[in-house]
């Protein structure tokens, strides 16, 4: 029971840890991020990243896509090798959702274990009752084989208490970062695709109004040119 209740513990402290860092440092597309993405499709001359940075405030310079879009941008605007870009927009798109794994994992191991504790407890419960059964040569009566029974089925208790809800919480956040991934690669794709219609077209492209600028095709797929790893896993032990 004492280390069911410490991993009990220690996963609810991972879960305030991944809450905070997810309020204050998980990337996310803000209006003003919008804009500035909508900005560098129609006009990307007008794009200053430095000043996209100043105007983001102290609590929007912690977002990690913010940067990422402004450092894109100013490398495309500094003439640097675009393939060279892209590798380094992947890398820091990686590096962006890094914190996230460690808690992830930490709640799946928890969201696994549990039970298995608990399934340890209930052998160590019944155990104990027949060791006491043995002790009285098989005269034992119900106070002498009720203790090692009620041990067996509060671990057994216990154990799946823990589990169900840290296997939500590992399926949730799981839910959260896929959709954290999706739009970091969506938005790195618009600013891709931006700069490529205006590279094959050997001007500024400006948007028809009416244009969808949104980074999926006629067909619900997204336009080829930037792909975040596919090396990353979001499995839980829910399943």
């Amino acid at each position: 029971m004492m280390v069911l209740a410490v991993i009990a513990v220690t996963g609810f402290a991972t879960f305030i840890y991944l809450t905070l860092c997810g309020a204050l440092y998980a990337p996310r597309l803000t209006g003003g991020l919008k804009k500035t993405v909508k900005l560098w499709q129609s006009s990307p001359a007008d794009v200053a990243p430095a000043q996209v940075r100043k105007q983001a405030g102290t609590r929007g310079r912690m977002n990690p896509l913010l940067h990422l879009v402004a450092d894109t941008i100013e490398a495309f605007q500094g003439g640097k090798d675009p393939s060279q870009i892209r590798e380094t927009a992947a890398r820091d798109a990686q590096h962006a959702l890094e914190p996230f794994e460690a808690p992830l994992k930490i709640i799946e191991v928890i969201a696994a274990l549990a039970p298995l504790l608990g399934l340890l407890g209930t052998v160590m419960g019944m155990m104990e009752a027949f060791s006491a059964m043995a002790a009285t040569e098989g005269r034992a009566n119900a106070s002498q084989l009720s203790g090692g029974i009620y041990e067996a089925l509060t671990t057994t208790a216990a154990g799946l208490v823990i589990a169900i809800p840290f296997a939500a919480l590992a399926a949730w956040i799981e839910f959260r970062l896929r959709r954290i991934h999706k739009v970091m690669n969506s938005t790195l794709v618009t600013v891709f695709s931006g700069f490529d219609r205006r590279d094959n077209t050997g001007a500024d492209v400006v948007a028809e109004p009416g244009e969808s600028s949104a980074t999926e095709s006629e067909d619900g797929r997204e336009p080829e040119g930037f792909q975040l790893p596919a090396k990353q896993r979001f499995a839980h032990a829910a399943g």
